[in-house]
């Protein structure tokens, strides 16, 4: 029983002191803010590296679906007291649809069940489809914001399905050609953020700049790297491993990227993560993405550096 009772522990996510019994996932620990973006991305990782969160899911999205808006996309959400009410719009629709799209679909059995989830699965495929730019073939953040981001592109283009509902959606190779020619920057060898031109003259930043050099890996089936995708990450490691386990003292922790490491057989940058940022565990500077990253690593047996390893 005891035996048991570990590999459950180890296998299934724990969002406890993030969720209610409503279903409602917050950003931080026991947090008074949610955002459906960094919920989503946080289920969808835990379900792409094998940790069990079926229930977790299920009542997220029956929490949230009340709560999409006519238009399908959704809001942010503030706790008033013992109620979740909206307090502001999504920071970028394109890649928040397409993660709800992605999450309902990774529970099929539910979907199939759920008239409920089917209608909001095709209203939420009609929506991202009206935020195609025509003319450069990649998705705007949104009808107000008529730009596009890198990292939100590659979030759509993670949804991959050859469901006859999605023919309204840009072919995942088109998506996959369009994003790398539009923002790879060929003389400075590096992917632009966004198509913004003003984003050129700007100073470059830990976030967005370099997590989006490192994030095309983190999605394992696509081209967007067209290089030796190992060597490209040993480049990136090199460049900003320090500035990266340093986040968590001022910002967030990043745990997307010990997510990577761990992708790329560096288990010594992940366990380098786990001790450093580790200590930002159960503060404000970590966020449920970070919480599922931790156990994920902690799935893979990682335990965080001994005190004496040299991180930094």
């Amino acid at each position: 029983m005891h035996a048991i009772a570990a590999v459950n522990a180890i296998t299934t996510l724990d969002l406890s002191t993030y969720s209610d019994k409503d279903g409602a996932i917050s950003i931080q620990e026991h947090g008074d803010t949610i955002d459906p973006y960094f919920v989503l991305q946080a289920l969808l990782l835990a379900h792409d590296h094998g940790l069990s969160n079926k229930v977790i899911s299920k009542n997220w999205i029956n929490w949230l679906i009340v709560r999409q808006k006519p238009d399908a996309t959704f809001d942010r959400f503030c706790r008033i007291g013992p109620v979740w009410a909206p307090c502001k719009t999504a920071d970028a629709d394109d890649a928040l649809l397409a993660l709800w799209i992605r999450l309902l679909e990774a529970l099929p059995d539910d979907l199939k069940a759920s008239p409920t989830w089917q209608q909001s699965r095709i209203r939420s495929i009609n929506a991202l489809s009206q935020l195609i730019d025509v003319s450069r073939g990649i998705y705007l953040v949104s009808p107000v914001y008529q730009h596009g981001l890198f990292m939100d592109n590659l979030e759509v283009l993670s949804y991959q399905s050859t469901d006859s509902d999605n023919v309204k959606l840009l072919p995942t190779k088109t998506l996959e050609n369009n994003i790398r020619r539009l923002f790879w920057d060929q003389q400075k060898k590096i992917f632009l953020v966004s198509t913004q031109a003003e984003q050129k003259e700007m100073a470059s930043k830990f976030y967005p700049d370099q997590v989006a050099q490192i994030f095309p890996l983190l999605y394992r089936n696509n081209g967007i790297i067209t290089t030796n995708r190992h060597q490209y990450y040993q480049q990136w490691m090199r460049r900003h491993r320090q500035e990266w386990l340093l986040q968590s003292r001022e910002d967030f922790a990043w745990g997307l990227i010990a997510v990577i490491a761990q992708q790329e057989g560096d288990s010594e940058s992940a366990r380098c993560w786990m001790r450093d940022a580790g200590r930002a565990r159960h503060t404000p500077h970590w966020i449920v993405s970070d919480e599922v990253a931790w156990q994920i690593l902690s799935k893979d047996g990682l335990n965080p550096a001994a005190n004496n390893t040299k991180c930094l």
